[in-house]
């Protein structure tokens, strides 16, 4: 039995270790700190030199898109982004738990009728899992759409580098951002060039990525292909799967701290109202999806989960 003594030991255990992590906190948001100072004191000192001004000046820090290229952000742009952003923020909570649950609540399996019949036995996954790969499937689904009127109205443009211009113009707004005398945003009209190779790398290699690399750890990948799982290891999809996922989350971060911090009125209005004024609807907009978003996340658990997964499998503890 515990003694007062034993438990008053234990309090102050775990004290000192609540104190410790906080400690550990403390010192690497100082070293965080310290870094971006470091950063921005050598930025200003770069451009500051003459030969980097006159980089600069030849290299404005955005390329001139070609005379069709559309202007302004349509609705159904706004739309997907919406859908992109709602279905990516709870596949990262879900493939989160996925990671770190060891113990599944609830496992799921999948009904072996209609257009999606095997002659082996479906296999049982966790309802964490389930909700992943439904998420993931949705998501793909959305970006197929995405992908498809991107390049049927001519937005390809806007989000796909059409000069070799755009890589030192990319420096160029680099060295703008870490001097915090940060490049002209006007996003309605044109991107600046570290923007749109940021979007081409989201778009194009790190969504074909994650979608490459989740398939081979599903159970849809063929077991038996012996010669394909040499070239492709599934150590290897784990590999990837998990820094793209990184990735996300970094790029949602930035994101969205400079949609706010570049003009948050303008910058809003452009994805949620398809305009570009300064107004606050677009930011009243923004604040229900932020809600919408929100009770989703509070709604991904069992207890909403397991009435929807039954529609489409059995649901077992």
């Amino acid at each position: 039995m515990s003694t007062p003594i034993n438990k008053q030991a234990n309090g102050i255990s775990a004290r000192w270790k609540a104190l410790g992590l906080w400690a550990k906190a403390a010192v690497v948001a100082a070293v965080l700190v310290l870094a971006l100072l470091v950063v921005v004191l050598a930025a200003r000192w770069l451009t500051g030199m003459d030969s980097v001004k006159s980089f600069m000046t030849t290299y404005p820090g955005q390329s001139v898109l070609p005379e069709t290229a559309p202007v302004g952000i349509p609705a159904w742009l706004g739309w997907q982004h919406f859908l992109n952003m709602f279905f990516l923020l709870l596949i990262i909570r879900s493939g989160w738990q996925v990671r770190t649950t060891k113990r599944p609540t609830a496992h799921w399996v999948r009904n072996n009728k209609g257009l999606i019949k095997t002659k082996n036995a479906p296999t049982k996954i966790s309802l964490d899992l389930w909700f992943h790969l439904t998420l993931d499937a949705l998501w793909v689904l959305n970006g197929f759409i995405f992908i498809v009127v991107l390049f049927a109205t001519g937005q390809w443009m806007r989000i796909v580098p059409t000069s070799w211009d755009i890589f030192p113009n990319a420096i160029s707004a680099a060295l703008q951002y870490m001097s915090l005398d940060w490049p002209t945003e006007h996003g309605w009209v044109n991107y600046n060039a570290l923007q749109l190779l940021t979007y081409f790398v989201t778009v194009f290699i790190a969504a074909p990525l994650a979608i490459a690399t989740g398939i081979r750890m599903s159970g849809a990948w063929p077991k038996n292909a012996r010669t394909l799982n040499k070239i492709y290891p599934i150590q290897a999809a784990r590999a990837i799967h998990f820094p793209v996922m990184l990735y996300f989350v970094a790029f949602i971060i930035v994101h969205v701290t400079l949609v706010l911090a570049t003009g948050a009125l303008r910058n809003l209005n452009h994805m949620y109202t398809s305009s570009d004024v300064v107004n606050w609807w677009g930011f009243g907009i923004f604040a229900l999806s932020l809600l919408v978003m929100a009770g989703a996340w509070f709604a991904a658990r069992p207890l909403f989960l397991r009435p929807i997964a039954s529609l489409m499998g059995k649901v077992t503890k």
